[in-house]
């Protein structure tokens, strides 16, 4: 047991079930993860209905989680990235069944030009990373990054399974936003939804921005990836898998959609009440129900070749079909983050919700502390 620090935030009597979750989230947290930091906020119809936080932003424990502490979500933010991409269908720029090397000639060398969007957006394209490996530095020059990409030979047939792409996909789901919309995603974000809607929410953080980041502790194992083969090699492991030998000045500056989102819970939840709400963000319509229909459906299910899970994949989103951590709804969609952070959204309840922290446990997927919250939210609707 731990001491609790004082509790931040709205949560009305109605979710008191949900604050005494948080709070054993910090005193007796499943397997000895008791939180330094951590939010969880929650919509239903669009509007914040919890919005609970606690505990330092520092691992010092000197500086207060504030209600404008950022904190980085990793693949959370995929659930943004795939957003985007759905607003692009939404406009007429794109189609999910539109094949990939229409609209980038490159992509389709090596077997890769029958490759759709859908496709891409469930990780079936066979890139989760770099076969012979890279330096990590290659993931701070977006167009080395693309160019190796584009002339790779996939690892599986593309379209016949999935396989996560952790930080891939958002180089290919970004230069493919980048080419139809004539913007890098982040500055779409940025424009469209970031200053209208005012949503505390980044790819690519300015410097000005980086000190009301949180520091992060870091798992203290490797999650378990379940028998190794060279494709989770290429994902996860190789020394080249993910960017490094830049700082993290240069790593949160960059705009990697798959990666590195830095946001607040409040707002990862209000940009998911998209979904929640049928397609609208503060009463606006933003997408429209078809489009949202084609992002949330499932686009492949079974046995990843990345994740030791069967994986129901939408266009960019994880399905709860199977997994069973975004609630009782199969139909809910959402995406974890490294570490333990996700954001998900049920629209047969119009719920949506958010968890971010600062203590990272090496669970891929379903972190026990989000999960004690999430059920205690559905114990109260």
């Amino acid at each position: 047991m731990t001491s609790l620090p004082e509790l931040h935030g709205v949560c009305p009597p109605r979710f008191n079930a949900v604050k005494d979750a948080f709070a054993a989230n910090f005193t007796d947290a499943p397997e000895g993860l008791n939180e330094l930091a951590a939010r969880f906020s929650v919509t239903i119809d669009g509007e914040v209905v919890v919005d609970l936080w606690a505990g330092s932003a520092d691992l010092a424990g000197t500086k207060p989680f504030a209600e404008d502490t950022l904190v980085p979500v990793f693949s959370t933010g995929k659930a943004v990235m795939a957003l985007m991409i759905a607003r692009c269908v939404d406009k007429g720029l794109l189609s999910y069944e539109d094949r990939v090397a229409d609209h980038w000639p490159a992509f389709g060398a090596a077997g890769k030009d029958q490759l759709t969007v859908g496709q891409l957006m469930s990780h079936q394209s066979g890139l989760p990373g770099f076969d012979g490996g890279a330096e990590p530095a290659i993931w701070f020059d977006r167009q080395a990054v693309l160019d190796k990409l584009a002339a790779q030979t996939p690892m599986w047939a593309p379209g016949t399974a999935s396989g996560y792409h952790p930080i891939t996909i958002g180089y290919l789901a970004g230069e493919l936003f980048r080419i139809v919309d004539g913007r890098t995603m982040g500055t779409a974000l940025r424009e469209d939804f970031a200053q209208p809607f005012d949503l505390d929410l980044w790819i690519g953080l300015p410097e000005a921005e980086h000190g009301r980041v949180a520091q992060l502790r870091k798992p203290a194992a490797a999650p378990d990836l379940g028998a190794i083969d060279a494709i989770k090699k290429a994902a996860f492991l190789d020394r080249g898998s993910a960017p490094g030998g830049r700082g993290s000045t240069e790593w949160r500056m960059a705009e990697i959609p798959s990666a590195n989102l830095h946001a607040t819970a409040k707002d990862l939840a209000r940009m998911m009440s998209i979904v929640a709400t049928g397609g609208a963000l503060d009463h606006l319509a933003v997408l429209s129900e078809e489009t949202l229909a084609q992002a949330t459906r499932e686009r492949i299910h079974g046995p990843d070749r990345v994740l030791p899970f069967d994986m129901s994949w939408a266009a960019g989103f994880t399905r709860n079909q199977g997994l069973n951590i975004f609630g009782p709804n199969p139909e809910a969609v959402g995406h974890c983050g490294w570490g333990g952070s996700m954001v998900f959204a049920d629209q047969a309840a119009g719920v949506s919700a958010a968890y971010v922290m600062t203590r990272q446990s090496p669970h891929l997927i379903g972190d026990p502390r989000a999960l004690r919250l999430i059920d205690a939210l559905y114990e109260a609707l």
